[in-house]
This record gives structure tokens, sequence and C-alpha cells, in this order.
């Protein structure tokens, strides 16, 4: 059973601090901040090809790529996991795209090959390109683009989508004619916002003709036709998911490669370390800090270590008693010593602490000034006190056994071993119930657990996606249920501010009302760390935001016979 250290010395957090430091240095990890460089307002692509940034890339081959391959379903709408858009991401494209030569910094065309964007942010115009197909011969048009955006920003009924929150101000859209279409805002909206919003890489187009044939809901179609460079040949559960280079793709001369095989390997595990340093592929994502140094080591491999969108946390069901009750959610908050469950997981996971906010965006209370807080200091007395009194008042000195819902993921399965011997050293009892990704969310949806340990992902670092999406009331992702009409009115106006120095007042509030009624318990925020040969070639993702808006591999090639 996994304790906490004694309070008494923390000389192991002090070495711990440096040899994190010592890595970030080894490997480099460059913030940035999930905004694209400067957009102009009107742009002629007509000309814009994508290639690779190498000259002379060679075609052919199959890249072996080692990733989580276990998709709860198949609509990358409905979905907030790697296991969907890892895979999927290659069998389709946007409305317009982060570029993957220079980290995604630059946002590019797509299938809109130009836009205009009106000097009051409140009408955005793309034209689109002509001749393109769908893999099932489907022609492209507006329509298309008008069916998948108003999906994603009024779901039909039984239909979630983690992305709505972004198009919040989106009042309509209009096929203008058949390859122009219109998006009007309700509110203008800084321009980066919305077309970092339209380039994120879960935005993928889908045909109207496969929405209106599956009734807006493709959770169970395998085989979604897309109009990206690979489309789908084989997948065998659990094992692998095949690849072919989709011979009429619309960008000629892309994808380079023949095919592209997608191993099932989960992240951070020792199968995914042995698969690349074996050499069984060609590129893993999402590897553990101990295989990232031997390939760092190893002559003829890469790494890169990037920021992550992801919040790995713990939802308390506020559903279900005692969770409706604000002192308990607090008091559940301080009892998490979110050091030593970083510290747990060291060599499993690549980690960090933090609040309810990205730690290492331009949004966040500084490092230095969160540690002052209860229940983030490294002695954890004053937060485990407040945590008993909270209980008491609350008359949960003596609480029911918990459900505690745990994805099934090594480094959560330590999270859960963990938060169980922290819970058990106030009397709490729990039940630790492992379940995979279609279950862990399904679960979470309908609220089926009292405790549930697993991560979730936003597209941007801006709090108007992610505060829409984890903690508004019956946003997409609040998987607690949350409900704080303060806060949705904190969110509105944080949505509209654009006096910057305002806007950050506004975030500060929701944050400190967030401390004392939390939403959720954040436990930790992710870094990624990338291995692959030095053969494959066509990518740079050393300055990444996340792993899920460069996704495609159209540039991907292989530099070997």
């Amino acid at each position: 059973m996994i304790t906490r250290p004694a309070r008494t010395s923390w000389s192991r957090r002090d070495m711990l601090r440096g040899s994190a430091a010592a890595l970030m240095g080894a490997y480099g990890l460059a913030p940035r901040y999930g905004l694209a460089a400067d957009i102009p307002m009107e742009y002629d692509g007509s000309k814009f090809q994508m290639a690779a940034p190498e000259p002379n890339p060679k075609r052919g081959g199959v890249m072996r790529y080692g990733i989580l391959n276990r998709p709860p379903h198949f609509d990358v709408h409905q979905s907030g996991t790697v296991g969907n858009i890892g895979t999927q991401g290659c069998m389709f494209d946007n409305l317009i795209r982060r570029d993957p030569r220079d980290s995604g910094k630059t946002i590019v065309p797509d299938l809109a090959h130009s836009w205009e964007i009106a000097k009051d942010g409140k009408t955005y115009i793309f034209h689109l390109r002509q001749g393109v197909q769908f893999h099932d011969g489907t022609d492209f048009t507006s329509a298309d683009i008008k069916a998948t955006f108003d999906r994603i920003r009024k779901p039909p009924s039984g239909v979630s989508i983690p992305r709505t929150p972004l198009f919040r101000a989106v009042s309509e859209i209009n096929a203008r004619d058949k390859y122009t279409v219109e998006f009007k805002l309700a509110a203008p909206r800084s321009v980066n916002f919305m077309m970092s919003a339209f380039a994120s890489g879960w935005n993928v187009i889908f045909s109207k003709k496969t929405l209106e044939e599956n009734n807006y809901d493709l959770r169970k179609l395998l085989n979604i036709p897309g109009t990206g460079p690979f489309k789908t040949q084989r997948r065998v559960e659990n094992e692998i998911w095949v690849m072919e280079r989709n011979p009429n793709y619309w960008n000629k001369g892309l994808p380079y490669l023949d095919g592209f095989e997608v191993y099932h390997l989960l992240p951070f595990s020792p199968e995914l370390g042995s698969a690349i340093l074996s050499g069984r592929v060609d590129y893993a994502r999402a590897l553990d800090p101990a295989t990232a140094r031997k390939a760092a080591a190893t002559p003829g491999l890469s790494t890169a270590k990037f920021y992550q969108s992801v919040i790995h946390a713990t939802w308390l069901n506020a559903k279900r008693k005692p969770f409706d009750d604000p002192r308990v959610r607090r008091a559940m908050h301080l009892l998490f010593d979110k050091q030593v469950l970083v510290d747990v997981v060291k060599d499993v996971a690549p980690l960090m602490t933090g609040g309810f906010i990205y730690p290492f965006s331009e949004f966040a209370t500084p490092k230095d000034q969160l540690v002052k807080r209860v229940g983030y200091q490294e002695d954890s007395g004053a937060a485990i006190k407040e945590a008993k009194s909270l209980l008491a008042a609350a008359g949960q000195s003596s609480m029911r056994p918990l459900d505690f819902l745990v994805r099934d993921l090594n480094h959560h399965k330590l999270f859960g071993v963990a938060i169980e011997a922290m819970l058990k050293e106030v009397g709490i009892q729990s039940n630790l119930r492992t379940a995979v990704e279609s279950v862990w969310f399904g679960d979470a949806t309908a609220g089926n657990y009292d405790l549930a340990v697993g991560a979730i992902v936003s597209t941007l670092l801006d709090p108007s996606d992610y505060f829409n999406a984890w903690y508004r009331t019956d946003g997409p992702q609040n998987y607690s249920f949350w409900h704080n009409e303060e806060f949705d009115k904190l969110a509105d106006q944080i949505d509209v501010e654009v006096d910057s120095a305002k806007r950050l007042a506004l975030i500060r509030q929701a944050e400190n009302l967030m401390e004392q009624d939390p939403p959720l318990v954040p436990i930790a925020w992710e870094y990624i760390l990338d291995v692959w040969y030095n053969y494959v070639k066509g990518h740079n993702p050393k300055d990444y935001f996340g792993i899920y808006d460069v996704v495609r591999f159209d540039t991907h090639w292989l530099d070997k016979a």
C-alpha cells in the first residue's frame, strides 16, 4: 500500500525538483500559450500547398506508431481522449489547420483556402476548395462545413461534444454558395480565439450525408468517411489500426507514406517504452520519463518534451450526498496532497502540480504564490486540520464508503491507491473500481460513481475554453455536475471582456471561488515525451501545446531504403 511520507523531512521533494529541472533542461520545454501567430483579417491562400519542410522528401513506406488505440467509440467530435484523435486524425481534414512544420504555431489553409474577417469581429467568411471528395466518393461542399459546425455548436439530443463551448458566440452559419461559408457571431470574440477554435484538430469535417445517414451520431461507425490523407484499411480491437494512403487526396503530392499503422500501446507504459527502444515502432507518443532518458542517450533516436492540454483530476459527484455540500468538496480538495500524488507516479508519467488553471499559462496564479495557499503547502497539517473541521461541520466525520471509479491507466491506478490511503487517514473508506475508457467515460457522464479519477482535455489554454467545458453548469465535461451561479456569471464576463487586466481579475475571482467550492480536485497537469527514430522526417513537435492539433501525418516521410 502507498502511504504518504512523513511531514518531518522534505529532502526527497527537493531532490525530485532538482531532477525535474535537469530533465527540462536536457529536453527543452518552451512555454506556449495555445495561441497562433498573428492572423491576418484577410488571407488569399488559393495557391497555398502543404508539403514537407525538408527538400526532396522520399515517398513510400509504412510508419509504425505507438499510442493509445482504445477509443470509447468512433465519433471524434464526441470524444475527449487521444484514443480517438491519435488514431483517427489522419483520416480527416479541418476548415483551417495548425501548421505541423512550425509546431502548430501558425494557422494555415486547409479545406478553406482563404478567409475574410469583418473589422467588427462578428463575421467570418471562408472560401472552400473545389474538387475535394470524401473517401466514399461524396463531393465536399459548404453544406458539409455547415452541417459539421451546426452539430458542434448545438449538438442534437443524446450527443455531447466537449468543444461546443468554443462556439457559444456563433449565432448562425450560412452556406452562401457551394464553396463559401459564413459564420456570424452574436458578440465579437478575439480573432485568435475564434481561428484557434476553427483550427482545433478535434473539429474535423464530416460529410452532411454521413451525419444524416447516422442520425447525427457517429459513435458506432468505424469507417467514417473523411477527406483526409489516409483511410481505414483494417482494425483489430486492442491491437492495431491500419491506415492506407488516400490516392485521391486533394493536396497533390501528399501523403508521402504508403500507409500508417497504429499499435495499441498504453501511454507511459513499459510496453510502449520497449516498443520504441527495440525498434518495433518508428514513433512513440506519451512515454514514461525513464524511457525518454534512455532514448536521449541512444544514437539514432530523438526526443521532444512539450506541454499537454490535459488535467488529471478527481471528480466529486455533486448529485450524490455528501458531495452536494461545498464544505465536503473543499475538504476533499484539502485532503489530497497533490505533490505526493505527482511524486507517486514520477517514474511512470511526467506531471506537475497546479490548481484549477493551466499552471504554465499566463492566466495561472504564479507557483510561488500558489504554494502559500492551504491545500498546496508542503506541510499539509493546516489543510488536514481544516478538512476535518469542514467534514465535522457537514456532519460527515463518519462518511459512508465511497464508490471510487478509476480509469484503467497505470498512473491513474497509482493515484487511486494513494488517494485511498490518504482518505483512510481521516477514516474515509473507498472501494476502488477500475474501468477502461468506454466504461469510465460512460459512468462519468451518467454519474455512476462517488469519486472518479481520470483525465480530460481542452483545446486552448484560454479559460474561455475549459472554464465553459469543464466547470460551467451543464458543461460537456462537467462530470461532477457542479453548479455555481456566481461562477457561471463570471465565465460569461470573462468570455466578452477585452481589457486584459480586467479579464485577468475576473479569472482570479473565478479561481478563488473554485478554491472554496471545488468543481473537482485538481491532481496534476501533464506534459508529453515523444520519441522517434531519426529517419522519421516531416514533423516538428518541440513546441506543441497538446497532441491534438497536429495529428494528420500527411507531411511525415521515412528517410530510409
